[in-house]
């Protein structure tokens, strides 16, 4: 007996070892208030994120509608985090002032100087670049940064039915952050538009969902707003969960493929989403290539398998 139990703890105790420890940057905008719904895949991310015990998210950092973020933000934690407690720190409010401190950015240095961290970034890179620009002695405490953006050469980003090309936001927002992520020493890892686009939400995902929950009911609520919008431009009622492919090459890494060591290029062409962009008739796009000769290597993901929208759909529940 004494015997199982000293393997028991060890068990646990090489789990708790085994665990990825995470910094989590998000332009989270679930339900706010605008003339059009926004986006709801961060809030899905961070909900999927805090299910799972392949990581521990040290901190928190939000960038855009920072004020509105940090509260929609701590409404989930309330909901759905069962573990300690997670900070929240408000970072760049507009992703335009490159080294710019604030305390999103104070605050995952503190961390990194702690242990070395795995950052998880969901939306512009400008709170991770001001970082790396202002702090280059916390690089080698960045294990890697996994990123929500980039393609394969000459993708559209095509959400439905093919009615509507949108563009790569969290590159094209702040074009000057990710450069410097690019120019860095950091293994950067991309999960955006093209793994995502093998999953699909819809409402009949969404019948684990127990509205007499309240946050049950409220995920429900602000979600239909955004399948809506997503019937009128992409003629799909339903959406791509973008944000939760880039979690899942950290916590379900075996559920894509990828491009490993994949040369990165920022390339100049024209664009491919006038629609949207109609006073942009070129653009710069952010692609990988093994053609490319470029000395930046990334890991791509490249196609989310079956399954793996089955692992976002698991953790939505509050109940569960």
């Amino acid at each position: 007996m004494k015997i199982k139990l000293v393997f028991l703890t060890l068990l646990f105790a090489s789990q708790i070892q085994a665990q990825t420890k995470v910094w989590f940057d998000t332009d989270i905008m679930i339900g706010m208030p605008d003339k059009e719904a926004r986006e709801v895949d961060d809030g899905i991310t961070l909900i999927m994120a805090l299910k799972q015990p392949q990581i521990e998210i040290v901190g928190i950092s939000n960038i855009t509608y920072v004020d509105y973020g940090y509260g929609v933000i701590q409404k989930i934690l309330h909901w759905h985090n069962k573990g300690k407690a997670i900070p929240v720190y408000k970072g760049s409010a507009f992703a335009n002032d490159l080294g710019t401190e604030n305390d999103g950015i104070r605050a995952l240095y503190v961390a990194l100087k702690k242990e070395k961290l795995t950052i998880l970034a969901l939306g512009p890179m400008t709170n991770i670049a001001t970082l790396v620009k202002n702090h280059p002695d916390i690089i080698s405490q960045i294990e890697r940064v996994v990123i929500c953006a980039a393609r394969t050469p000459d993708l559209p980003f095509n959400p439905g039915n093919g009615k509507l090309n949108v563009f790569d936001y969290n590159y094209e927002f702040d074009e000057a952050s990710m450069n410097v992520l690019l120019n860095s020493p950091i293994p950067l890892e991309f999960a955006g538009y093209e793994p995502s686009s093998y999953t699909h939400i819809g409402n009949i995902d969404l019948a684990s969902l127990d509205r007499t929950n309240e946050a049950d009911k409220w995920l429900f609520d602000v979600v239909q707003p955004w399948m809506e919008l997503n019937e009128k431009y992409f003629g799909v009622r339903g959406f791509i969960p973008f944000d939760c492919s880039t979690l899942g090459i950290v916590t379900h890494p075996e559920y894509f493929t990828y491009y490993e060591n994949i040369p990165i290029k920022v390339t100049y062409k024209k664009n491919d989403a006038p629609e949207i962009q109609p006073n942009k008739p070129y653009k710069n796009f952010l692609e990988v290539s093994y053609k490319f000769k470029t000395k930046k290597k990334v890991k791509y993901a490249r196609r989310a398998l079956q399954g793996f929208e089955e692992k976002i759909l698991e953790t939505l529940s509050a109940t569960r």
